[in-house]
C-alpha cells in the first residue's frame, strides 16, 4: 500500500460519509484503551504491594482514577472535533490542567498516609501534626500553581492579575484579618507544636478542654470528654495559656488522710507502715518523690499526707492504682486498731446549777 492510497483512505475517513462511524470508532478505542490500561495498572500494583517502598504505591493508587478520565477526556475532545466543535481542544486542555493537578493531590495524600500507617506498624514516632501541615502546604502549592496555569491557558494576562494581587493585597488583608490572623496562629502552632493531634489539652484561662481531632488553617477541632465538637479558631491560642496532660511522664497521687485523736500513739507507726507500703508497690515510680507525713492537727482529726507519683499516665490505670492505694493504707490503719476520723464535736460541760426547792405555800 502506497502513500496515495493511505492519502485517500485518509481523505475519506475524513468525509461527512463516515462521520458516525469515526466518532464510533473513536469512542470505541477510548473504550479499549481504558480497559487495557486498568489490567496494566492492577498488576503493575500488585508487583509494587511486595517492595518496600511508599513512593510507586502512592504513584500508582494516584493515577487509577485521574487515567481513565485523561482516557475519556481525550476520547470525548477528539469526537468533539470531529463533530465541529471548536471549544474541545480548550475543553481538553483545561481538563488536562485539572487532572495533573488532582493527580498531585491524590499523590500526596496516599505518600502522607503511607507515611503515618508505616510509621504506626513499626512503632517510629512520626509527628501527625507535621505531616498535615506539610501536605496541606504542599496542596495549596499545588492547588495555586494549577489556577495560574487555567488562567494563562484561558487567555487571562498572568502579570496583570499577579501586580493586581499585590496592590489589592493590601485592601484584602484588611478585610480579611482574622482569617490572616487564624493562618498565621496555626502556623504557630504547627511550628512551636504545643499540641498534635490526638493530644489532651485544656486551657486555665477559656473553658477549653478534650482531645484533639484536627488542625486547619482556620480553626482546630477540639472533641470534649461529653463528646462535643469544640471549634476554636487558631487565632485564640496565640493569647491564652494551654496545658497539654497527655505529655505529662506521671500522674500524681495527692490524698490528705486522718485518723482519730484517741489514735495520737499509733500514728507514727501508721505512717511508717503506709510509706513501705508505698516504696514497695510496684506502680509507683521509685525515682520520683515520695513523701508520708503528719501534716496538721485538724478540727476532728490528725492529718496526714501521702505524695506520690505513678508510673503510668493512663487515665484508667491511674484510678484503678489510686484506689490500691487508698484500700492498702485503710487497711494499714485498720491493723493498728484506729479509725479514720470524721466530723465530731465534743461538748464540755464544767459545772451543773443545783435546783433550788422552795417551799410550798410561801
Amino acid at each position: 500500500m502506497n502513500l496515495d492510497v493511505l492519502h485517500n483512505y485518509y481523505q475519506q475517513w475524513l468525509s461527512g460519509d463516515t462521520l458516525v462511524l469515526r466518532v464510533f470508532a473513536v469512542i470505541f478505542l477510548a473504550l479499549c484503551i481504558d480497559l487495557l490500561q486498568k489490567r496494566i495498572v492492577s498488576r503493575l500494583h500488585q508487583r509494587l504491594e511486595q517492595t518496600r517502598t511508599l513512593w510507586d504505591d502512592a504513584a500508582i493508587e494516584a493515577i487509577r482514577r485521574p487515567l481513565t478520565y485523561l482516557i475519556w477526556l481525550f476520547g470525548i475532545s477528539l469526537a468533539a472535533e470531529m463533530l465541529g466543535l471548536t471549544a474541545a481542544s480548550l475543553v481538553r486542555e483545561v481538563g488536562i490542567i485539572i487532572l495533573i493537578s488532582w493527580t498531585l493531590t491524590r499523590f500526596v495524600r496516599f505518600v502522607e498516609q503511607n507515611i503515618l500507617h508505616e510509621g504506626e506498624v513499626h512503632g517510629k514516632p512520626i509527628d501527625r501534626t507535621t505531616a498535615d501541615a506539610v501536605t496541606q502546604l504542599i496542596r495549596i502549592s499545588i492547588i495555586l500553581t494549577a489556577i495560574l496555569v487555567l488562567l494563562q491557558t484561558l487567555g487571562f494576562n498572568i502579570s496583570a492579575i499577579l501586580a493586581f494581587g499585590g496592590i489589592g493585597g493590601v485592601a484584602i488583608g484588611f478585610a480579611s484579618k482574622d482569617l490572616l490572623a487564624n493562618f498565621f496562629g496555626a502556623l504557630m502552632i504547627y511550628l512551636d507544636r504545643p499540641f498534635s493531634i490526638g493530644d489532651w489539652v485544656r486551657s486555665p484561662d477559656r473553658n477549653i478542654e478534650g482531645v484533639v481531632e484536627r488542625i486547619g488553617w482556620r480553626l482546630t477541632v477540639i472533641r470534649t470528654f461529653d463528646k462535643r465538637p469544640l471549634y476554636v479558631p487558631n487565632s485564640v491560642f496565640a493569647s491564652i495559656m494551654v496545658e497539654n496532660p497527655s505529655r505529662m511522664t506521671n500522674r500524681r497521687i495527692y490524698e490528705t488522710i486522718g485518723v482519730r485523736y484517741a489514735d495520737d500513739k499509733v500514728l507514727p507507726a501508721i505512717v511508717n507502715d503506709v510509706e513501705h507500703m508505698l516504696r514497695q508497690h510496684e506502680a509507683i515510680d521509685q525515682a520520683q518523690t515520695l513523701m508520708v507525713n503528719f501534716n496538721a492537727f485538724a478540727d476532728s482529726s490528725l492529718d496526714f499526707f501521702i505524695y506520690t507519683f505513678t508510673k503510668t499516665t493512663n487515665w484508667q490505670e491511674f484510678h484503678a492504682i489510686k484506689q490500691d492505694v487508698l484500700f492498702k493504707i485503710n487497711e494499714i490503719i485498720v491493723q493498728h486498731g484506729a479509725e479514720v476520723a470524721f466530723p465530731t464535736s465534743t461538748v464540755h460541760i464544767d459545772s451543773v446549777p443545783e435546783k433550788v426547792y422552795e417551799p410550798s405555800g410561801s
